[in-house]
This record gives structure tokens, sequence and C-alpha cells, in this order.
């Protein structure tokens, strides 16, 4: 299993040579309104100096990680937009990848990125995103692991009551168990979590944090912009009457844009007809559900009526070939049968 070959380089490798950045993004000069989310942004790296202790939990805390990894015994499965089980052990191709964080993990992390002195050099104009660890060995093989960063879990002083900062001013206090007083902490602070996202390592990324990993590299906004050209697509089959409804959920609801983007690779709405929508109907009254009809097209007027329209789009309803039992779900592999 390739996660524990990562444990066993990462095992042999010094703690000295574990190296921590901070990962920042920026909004692109002069984009357009209509540019895809991925071409938006640019993202920056810097490393960052740490003391011994910092690198020793850094170094302690991959291998426990992995560790916990090997023991759930999870299979790796190919990154797909939607699954059961989001629980599982995800791989990610970057070969190729048309998108802004393929150049932090194949140009500006292999590149020697610049240091910093304070965290108020880079979020002033920046959005720290994410911290990264990198391990290299003699071989200068690195493996690199990620881990989003929320804004509530950075602070910086501000002297300066004049001083604009993204960060809201706050108390930062620790328990001191010598002293036993609880006690003011000055100066930046970020919050590294006892946990892992994502792991890097020659051109793939190893997934343990589903929805963090699309947030780290940009896939979560990519996936609104995605759903708003999938209803444009519905609309040009001209078998749909109120899209502009599902148009507004995506502006509000973001678990929609994942079941948009699912359309888009089973294709089921490019062949779309009355023949099939008719048997869509068939197949929602057999499961106690009404799919409604205007004029012989797919008819959206609410929530429910997106929800169930969506569900016949994607194959939802499925039937077990051995079991005879049916099944909903919006995940599944397409299989090729030898018969």
């Amino acid at each position: 299993m390739i996660i524990e070959e990562l444990l066993q380089k990462v095992e042999n490798i010094s703690k000295d040579n574990t190296i921590l950045y901070f990962i920042t993004r920026v909004l692109k000069p002069e984009v357009k309104a209509s540019s895809k989310v991925m071409d938006k942004y640019l993202f920056k790296v810097y490393q960052i100096d740490v003391n011994d202790e910092i690198r020793e939990h850094l170094y302690t805390l991959t291998q426990e990680q992995l560790t916990g990894l090997i023991k759930r015994k999870t299979e790796l499965h190919e990154y797909d937009v939607i699954t059961d089980d989001t629980a599982q052990l995800f791989t990610y191709q970057m070969t190729n990848k048309a998108m802004s964080f393929y150049d932090v993990v194949n140009n500006q992390l292999t590149s020697n990125p610049p240091k910093i002195k304070s965290l108020e050099e880079i979020i002033v104009n920046e959005e720290l995103w994410a911290y990264c660890v990198g391990f290299y060995n003699d071989e200068n093989e690195w493996i690199y692991t990620f881990r989003k960063i929320l804004a509530a879990k950075v602070a910086i002083d501000e002297n300066d009551s004049n001083k604009k900062s993204k960060f809201q001013k706050t108390i930062r206090t620790i328990f001191n168990s010598k002293s036993q007083k609880l006690e003011l902490i000055e100066g930046e602070t970020v919050n590294l979590d006892k946990q892992i996202d994502c792991i890097y390592f020659e051109d793939t990324f190893y997934i343990a944090k589903k929805t963090q990993f699309e947030q780290i590299i940009g896939l979560e906004e990519e996936y609104k912009h995605q759903a708003n050209e999938v209803v444009t697509e519905l609309a040009s089959t001209n078998m749909f009457e109120g899209l502009e409804i599902i148009s507004k959920q995506i502006e509000l609801n973001p678990s929609i844009h994942k079941k948009l983007v699912r359309l888009t690779k089973i294709g089921n709405y490019k062949d779309l007809d009355a023949k099939t929508i008719k048997k869509m109907q068939k197949i929602c009254k057999k499961y106690g559900e009404t799919l409604k009809l205007k004029d012989g097209k797919l008819f959206i007027e609410d929530e429910n009526d997106i929800t169930l329209t969506l569900k016949v789009l994607a194959d939802y309803y499925k039937l077990g070939e051995v079991s005879g039992k049916a099944y909903g779900t919006y995940a599944g592999k397409q299989l090729q049968t030898t018969q």
C-alpha cells in the first residue's frame, strides 16, 4: 500500500529535513468577472523558520497521521466529485492539470520559496490559505503534507488602532501549568491542527479529508462555476421548464454544485427526449415520487422538484444485480459487461 511506503520514507528522513511553508491566495490583477474560478487566483508559497520543538511536532504528527490511515485499512480510490463514503482514501493526479495550484506543487515548493519574518508581511494583501510541511531525503525525494488554514485560527497583534486587518482583534490566552494562571499570548499566532488533509508525492495527492482537499486546491469554488455551466447546457436541450430556480439555488445552496457537476460525467441529459422523460416519470412513480411535466418537458417549481430532477438525470435509482434490491445514490462507477 502506498501509504505504508510513504510512512517508511518519512521514518527514514531526518527530523532536521522538515520544513514548514505557508500558502497564500491572492486575486489576479485585472481578472475578468467571467473567468473560471481556477483562473482567478494565484497561490504563493513562503517558507517559515521554526524551532526544534515545532519541527519535532510536525515530524511526529505526520507519522501519527500516516499510521492512523494505515490502521483504517481503507482502499485507495480515484477521486470523484461525488462518492458514497467520504472516509475513503482518494488519489488525485496533478499531471497536466490546468489550475493555479499546479504551480504550487510543481514549481514553487521545489524552487526554494522566499522566507518571511512575520505573518503581517503577507496577510495585508494576501489570504493565508493553507500550510504545508515538506520532508526530503538524501535522494532529494520530497513528500508534502497539506492542511487548510481557517481565518479564525490566525491572529496578529494590532498595536496601531487605525491599522486595518482582515482578522478581528481577540484576546488570546493560554493556561500556564507552572504558574497555574491564564496568561495572555502576545505576537502573531497560527493554530497548527493535529491532523493533515492530504499528502503529495510524485505528482499525486493522497486525500484523507476530501472536503478540505477540495478547498485547498480550489475545486470547491470551481464546482460552483461548473454548476452554472451545466444549467446552461440543460437549457440548450429545450427539455426543461423552470431552470431559473436551479440557478437561484446554486447561489444559495453549495450542496447542489457537486450534483450538477456529476451530471457532466454521466451525460444522460445530452440525449434527453420525450420518451426518456416518460420513463423517468414512471420510475419516480414506482418509488412513490411525482416527477412534474409540462408540455412534455421536465417542470421545476420548487426545491423538491430540483431534487427529483437531479436524481433522474444522475441515475440515482439503482438495482442490485444479485439481490434485486433497489438503492438510491448519486455515486457509482459505470461497469463494463463481458457478455
